[in-house]
């Protein structure tokens, strides 16, 4: 199964490798590894990374995983949320999309990489003190140099998407999509398809959430990025359950795992999708979502029957960087 970004041919289902870098507890290097080398023996095309991301160490690990593969894949990783340390020493993220920080990443990802070309260059997060017109005109010079392919911008609203594509072709927008986060239909979803522009919707399982794996908050390692989200807290959790335990029960009508079925539905609003893991039993487990099929008649009962979810999708400082 395949989806367009702009000009851009990918599979529609990719592999986002967020969670290889220890985001949602250990890291294994030497399974992540095989498990992106595995997608792509599965015909996966498209590898999702960033900067951020580690910070720097996941690009790091897709490039070792892609050696001597380089023409298999379309990478795409981004740029424009940097660590930075405060007065007291702590550290803190900061968005910066400015021209300069610009020139300083993409050097910073094609060595990390190990290639000499970005197929898909994201703006991880709009930056409020800097233009759009300004950050887009940057990535244009980038493609004239040959150093990217295509731009794309992360978490974007409708607004910027439009401002942005008049300065050069946006190819993707990439939000977050699923069963419980349905924001872009109003407004971002119906601007990329009247511009041509693609979508990717990362985080389809729910963070897996809705993959029904994780029944209590106390089962996440204690570093876990999710016991900060509020829908994984208290009595949002124990409400988001009953979604949960709807999606089960639809899944299995259809003979398929939860998974599979939030997976099936994003792949059924025609946009492309990057569920994220670390293992190859997931990774095979969430490609078999491409046999599972949805008539119009299924997508009508979900729209009517499954609860609505509880909490912000992300924590204070995550919601904060989305632009509106």
């Amino acid at each position: 199964m395949k989806a367009t970004l702009g000009k851009l041919e990918i599979s529609a289902i990719g592999l986002g490798c967020m969670g290889m870098s220890g985001i949602y507890g250990a890291v294994n290097d030497t399974e992540s590894i095989k498990t992106i080398q595995r997608a792509v023996d599965l015909g996966v095309t498209f590898l999702d990374t960033a900067e951020m991301y580690g910070p720097y160490t996941n690009e790091e690990l897709v490039g070792r995983a892609i050696q001597g593969r380089r023409d298999q894949v379309v990478i795409a990783t981004k740029f424009g949320i940097g660590i930075e340390k405060t007065a007291q020493g702590t550290l803190t993220r900061v968005l910066d999309s400015s021209p300069k920080r610009i020139r300083q990443s993409i050097e910073g990802s094609l060595r990390r990489l190990g290639i000499d070309c970005i197929d898909l260059y994201y703006q991880h997060r709009v930056d409020p003190n800097v233009p759009i017109e300004d950050t887009v005109g940057a990535m244009a010079d980038l493609i004239q140099e040959g150093k990217i392919k295509h731009i794309g911008l992360s978490e974007a609203s409708a607004r910027t998407l439009r401002r942005a594509h008049a300065v050069h072709p946006v190819a993707a927008v990439q939000s977050e999509y699923s069963l419980w986060t349905r924001d872009v239909e109003a407004e971002l979803l119906p601007a990329c398809r009247e511009l041509g522009v693609g979508f990717v919707a990362y985080a389809p399982l729910g963070r897996g959430f809705l993959t029904g794996d994780i029944q209590k908050t106390e089962a996440l390692g204690p570093h876990d990025l999710r016991r900060h989200g509020p829908r994984f807290q208290g009595a949002n959790f124990e409400q988001n359950l009953k979604l949960v335990s709807k999606v089960r029960e639809l899944a299995g009508e259809k003979e398929c795992t939860p998974a599979q079925f939030a997976i099936a539905w994003v792949l059924s609003q025609n946009v492309a999708t990057i569920p994220g893991c670390e293992k190859r039993i997931h990774l095979e487990e969430n490609l078999k979502a491409i046999y599972v099929t949805l008539t119009p008649e299924d997508l009508s009962r979900i729209a009517v029957e499954l609860p609505l979810p509880v909490g912000d999708r992300m924590d204070a400082t995550g919601m904060q960087a989305v632009d509106v």
